[in-house]
């Protein structure tokens, strides 16, 4: 069984931690896309077609490699919330979220000697009511910064997070059982010593 040489083709923190967790081992080669949205686009094809279209951009630049790739939004009544552009735009989206139970999407897709194979997971998300104190001091910690929705549910973001219905993972940005199922599409085999084979 040979291991083929894994990039995450993401340079989030979050996604690092996923795949080391779970033994797999690989490097980073970030890709750089446009991720606006198109008029009218559903949040599931939104985040599917950044993942798919991720995956490819790095897959050109290193052939014969597996790439893993991903995107995630939160999305509230309709509307998608990205990354937040200025503290008081991070403190709005809070103010929207609390006492109130938004989606997250998360694409995923994996490539590997010209397969792909991608797919969406939805996961439901109810934050606790916050007050404008708890709003102000969460977003002073710079955590929601850079972050779909201006949270993270693996920091300081978990004490406002009343529940969730689906993959954890999902939420924090890669959900590990779906990137495997993805992997055996593609041909590979996860195993739990020896990370991604043939």
């Amino acid at each position: 069984m040979t291991a083929p040489i894994v990039v995450l083709a993401s340079a989030s923190p979050r996604r690092r931690e996923l795949l080391t967790l779970v033994g797999i081992s690989f490097i980073v080669d970030p890709a750089d896309v446009d991720e606006s949205v198109v008029t009218g686009e559903r949040p599931d094809v939104y985040v599917e077609r950044l993942a798919r279209a991720k995956a490819a951009v790095v897959a050109a630049r290193h052939p014969g490699a597996v790439v893993i790739a991903a995107d995630t939004t939160v999305v509230h009544d309709g509307e998608i919330l990205g990354k937040p552009e200025s503290v008081r735009d991070a403190q709005a989206m809070l103010a929207r979220l609390s006492g109130h139970t938004h989606a997250v999407y998360t694409g995923m897709a994996v490539a590997f000697e010209r397969r792909k194979a991608s797919a969406v997971e939805r996961v439901e998300v109810t934050f606790r009511d916050l007050s404008d104190a708890d709003i102000s001091a969460y977003v002073a910690t710079g955590e929601p910064m850079d972050k779909a929705g201006a949270y993270g549910i693996q920091g300081f973001g978990a004490t406002i997070v009343e529940r969730i219905h689906g993959d954890y993972f999902s939420v924090m940005g890669l959900g590990l059982r779906r990137v495997v199922a993805l992997l055996e599409e593609v041909g590979l085999t996860y195993q739990f010593v020896a990370g991604i084979t043939r």
